[in-house]
């Protein structure tokens, strides 16, 4: 199924806020037991390293690939390059083969996936902040 070129904007910001909020949420319920001060600013780093050297780069980088795009239909699971959709099926192997095996102590799950889970929200919201921002330029007012 193809669609018009700034869909696939819309379509990268409702994956990547579904993954957010998902991730998000585990951690918020591993939260309760592990609340201090320590554990909340160590959300917090893992959120700025994860919005600052991958996730807000990753944005900016679809964007201008999307943006780029010459024709004006194209399949929509082209929101992602090759890339990126093998480091997104590894991450989320990789995240649900740690909390499976029970490797990853649930202090750990709190901290990491709320901070983690935080930043790709903020992708995904990012990603509908440029579909709007598109749909606007274009006035545009039907995703299709």
């Amino acid at each position: 199924m193809k669609v018009k070129r700034n869909t696939l904007l819309l379509i990268a910001c409702l994956v990547w806020s579904a993954a957010g909020f998902n991730i998000l949420r585990i951690g918020i319920m591993a939260y309760p037991a592990y609340l201090t001060a320590i554990n909340l600013l160590l959300s917090g780093v893992v959120f700025s390293i994860f919005q600052h050297f991958i996730f807000g780069r990753l944005v900016v980088k679809h964007t201008a690939r999307i943006s780029a795009f010459e024709e004006e239909r194209h399949y929509f699971f082209k929101f992602f390059d090759k890339k990126s959709f093998i480091i997104m099926a590894i991450m989320m192997s990789g995240g649900i083969g740690l909390r499976v095996s029970g490797l990853a102590p649930e202090r750990f799950i709190a901290v990491f996936y709320s901070g983690l889970g935080a930043a790709l929200l903020l992708a995904g919201i990012l990603f509908g902040y440029h579909y709007g921002k598109a749909m606007f330029a274009t006035g545009q007012n039907k995703a299709g």
